[in-house]
């Protein structure tokens, strides 16, 4: 193995966000309100060989965990192909999914069989109207359906992330607490991030997480321990519950300390982080299994300029506008 991808403040990286696609059929109203519009054609997004290529590198590096992403990483006609291509990887021991759950009361057996370890499925809101008018789908009850597919095939555990939203969803905390009662879903709130070209969505609706932690640790939830491929999520569990409920929280102090996880967007650029200002460039080191070196150097010399925290609280939001096109 070479040398673990590690960074100028001794942060270790673990983690591996894989971007397939910047394709998504859903227009949520805090990533892709008016609808995907591409910038580049289907065909420019990375080839199997070179997400191969990419995953190889990582895990000869010590990367461990790779979370598929998108866009909808689902919509990629060979999806089943990447799944088992990374499962086929030495190292790797986790593949996970990020997805908006349409296809997967159809298709969650075969991904499971293909090599697939863990699901993340975005539910904003347990009220189908509300859900309709967040997502601007109306796909509710089958989102439902292929959480309990993937159950039914033998998922442990589903991961729910919804993103926190004053005065649309911020009042649902009873629902959710009352769904994942009996369910062994870990249900994440994700603190609404401020992306440029959407302030005033941000004005008007972000809430922070704060009151929803102060709110279950006065309730007798406790706080589990980070694995070191764990991501950001300060994860709560409690005796009375079968689920858990995770907070990620980018603007709580300290939020970067423990950051294991790096980015390749769809088209071969890495990202240090998700509010960073570029993306490096790895493409052209992506044509021939004999590149690996010569790739793994210039991740190594690109970690050497990542800085130790994102500059959100002041007001730098990075490619956060183009969230949809990095992974987010």
């Amino acid at each position: 193995m070479a040398v673990q991808f590690e960074d100028s403040f001794n942060r270790k990286f673990y983690y591996l966000r894989l971007s397939i696609t910047d394709v998504c059929n859903f227009r949520c109203t805090y990533c892709l309100p008016d609808g995907y519009k591409p910038t580049q054609k289907n065909s420019s997004f990375l080839t199997l060989d070179e997400l191969h290529r990419v995953v190889a590198a990582f895990a000869d590096c010590g990367t461990s965990k790779v979370r598929i992403t998108g866009g909808e990483p689902t919509l990629r006609k060979d999806f089943t192909d990447i799944v088992s291509m990374i499962s086929a990887q030495n190292g790797i021991e986790k593949i996970a999914m990020t997805t908006n759950g349409y296809r997967l009361e159809k298709h969650a057996q075969e991904w499971r069989e293909a090599g697939l370890t863990n699901i993340n499925v975005s539910v904003d809101s347990l009220d189908p109207r509300m859900f309709h008018q967040i997502t601007g789908e109306n796909k509710f009850h089958q989102v439902m359906r292929g959480i309990d597919a993937a159950f039914d095939v033998g998922f442990e555990q589903v991961k729910v992330n919804a993103v926190l939203l004053k005065d649309l969803n911020n009042g649902e905390l009873p629902a959710f607490l009352n769904w994942i009662k009996d369910r062994p879903i870990q249900l994440r709130f994700i603190e609404l991030m401020q992306t440029g070209e959407m302030n005033s969505l941000f004005e008007n609706h972000h809430v922070s997480g704060v009151s929803i932690r102060n709110h279950l640790i006065a309730n007798g939830w406790i706080m589990k321990v980070r694995n070191q491929s764990d991501g950001p999520a300060e994860v709560f569990c409690h005796p009375d519950y079968t689920g858990e409920i995770g907070l990620i929280m980018p603007y709580k102090k300290d939020f970067c300390d423990s950051c294991n996880r790096l980015r390749v967007s769809a088209v071969g650029k890495l990202h240090m982080c998700l509010f960073g200002d570029y993306g490096v460039e790895l493409r052209d080191l992506l044509q021939d299994d004999t590149q690996e070196k010569a790739l793994i150097a210039r991740i190594q010399n690109a970690l050497a300029n990542k800085k130790q925290s994102h500059f959100l609280d002041q007001g730098h939001t990075g490619m956060t506008p183009h969230l949809a096109s990095i992974g987010g």
